[in-house]
């Protein structure tokens, strides 16, 4: 797992673009910072670069670093769920342009899954996360289910948990807005 990471994160770090397991699907990954990179993404998936992405840090304290002012709320959700959440803030920062929606916003998923957390640690900065598809297609449960379209348009595909055969689900989704308000995207 330790040269993986280290191989994955020596891609982003030129600007490239991974394919690798998350703590929910395998994801297309950037360094979630640099505005071509992303952009790239937006490429392989044949996405238009009005619909977000979100993108995944290994620690709580990390989300400061991309949201202008985290409500109170959204710590204890992140202490208290059991499974992946997604979580929209208003005011994102230090992202690249073209990975804040129109009104601003961005969803952050703290990861917890061993492989993700370890490559945003190591990385130190936070990866972009999207499901690997061609938008408008399913997105694949696990590795054998990725096209090879995918798997040839980016510049570096993880050698590891190729072999799962679960199906794991996509995270809650969940927007907090100013004063606290929570809207429920995805359960």
């Amino acid at each position: 797992m330790k040269d993986e990471i280290k191989k994955a994160c020596d891609v982003m770090r030129k600007g490239g673009v991974i394919l690798y397991p998350t703590d929910t699907v395998w994801g297309i990954g950037c360094d979630a910072t640099n505005e071509e990179a992303v952009k790239r993404v937006f490429e392989i998936k044949q996405r238009a670069d009005s619909k977000a992405m979100l993108v995944l840090v290994d620690s709580p304290v990390k989300v400061d670093l991309y949201v202008e002012e985290v409500p109170d709320v959204a710590w204890d959700l992140i202490e208290l769920t059991t499974k992946p959440l997604t979580i929209i803030y208003d005011g994102a920062k230090n992202l690249a342009p073209n990975l804040i929606a129109a009104d601003g916003s961005v969803g952050i998923r703290v990861t917890n899954e061993a492989f993700s957390k370890q490559l945003c640690f190591s990385f130190r900065k936070a990866v972009v996360s999207t499901s690997a598809n061609v938008s408008g297609q399913p997105a694949p449960a696990v590795f054998r289910e990725i096209s090879d379209e995918i798997k040839n348009a980016v510049d570096y595909v993880v050698d590891y948990r190729r072999d799962e055969t679960g199906h794991p689900k996509p995270s809650s989704i969940i927007k907090l807005g100013k004063g606290g308000e929570v809207k429920i995207i995805r359960e």
